[in-house]
């Protein structure tokens, strides 16, 4: 399960963009915390320890103890907007999650022993279909990543969702199949030697038809 962070905030007077340009001249960044219904409250965050957070592993799945004028709100964040040309965050949406809450988060998922992979050992190729699986949850029970381990896969295995060993508390979005997330595909050469001998293969069968063809064009003129 994810762990909780903490992030400190300050309150905002006023909404709109207006006051927010103001918060963010005054070297902050405007935010906002809804949900669990109850009224919204305007905030601001400091710029660089947003960033640690960002840059942190799994921030949007990840629970936070949001500190604004000494009360705390249990978050998840949920959308950052970033400046289209500097890529500086312009505004936060801060998710409150109560007692009971379930959300829908996207949770990264990591491969491992690719050394023990006896299909890449064979010169297979690792295709990751899926490098993160939505699922809805509780907040507590949020999973930090997902790792799959790649030991004793040969080529043409794979494995799907029901291979992650999720607890019956998180439950992927997608119901209606055991969807792959990463497969042993078949080398690349291996696939053009094959593709060549099977055109080989077809272009003999043409030839040896034609030839069977001209025997019997052959043969009708002698009759005649």
């Amino acid at each position: 399960m994810s762990g909780v962070n903490t992030m400190t905030a300050e309150p905002r007077d006023r909404a709109g963009k207006g006051a927010a340009r103001a918060t963010r001249r005054s070297g902050r960044i405007p935010a906002v915390i809804y949900g669990d219904h109850k009224d919204p409250i305007l905030c601001s965050v400091e710029p660089i320890e947003l960033m640690h957070q960002l840059h942190g592993q799994s921030f949007y799945s990840q629970m936070m103890d949001l500190q604004v004028a000494g009360d705390t709100h249990r978050v998840l964040p949920r959308d950052v907007q970033f400046h289209p040309v500097t890529d500086q965050p312009l505004h936060v949406d801060f998710m409150r999650v109560g007692k009971g809450t379930k959300v829908t988060v996207m949770i990264p998922v990591y491969y491992e022993d690719e050394e023990k992979c006896r299909g890449i050992k064979r010169g297979g190729v690792l295709n990751i279909v899926r490098h993160e699986v939505e699922v809805r949850c509780t907040p507590e029970n949020i999973p930090e990543f997902i790792t799959l381990s790649l030991e004793g896969l040969d080529i043409g295995d794979a494995l799907r969702i029901s291979d992650a060993g999720l607890s019956k508390e998180v439950q992927p979005t997608i119901t209606d199949r055991d969807f792959v997330l990463v497969t042993i595909a078949a080398p690349t050469v291996v696939k053009d030697e094959a593709a060549e001998a099977q055109a080989e293969a077809e272009a003999e069968a043409a030839e040896g038809e034609e030839g069977e063809e001209e025997d019997g064009e052959d043969k009708d003129g002698g009759e005649e």
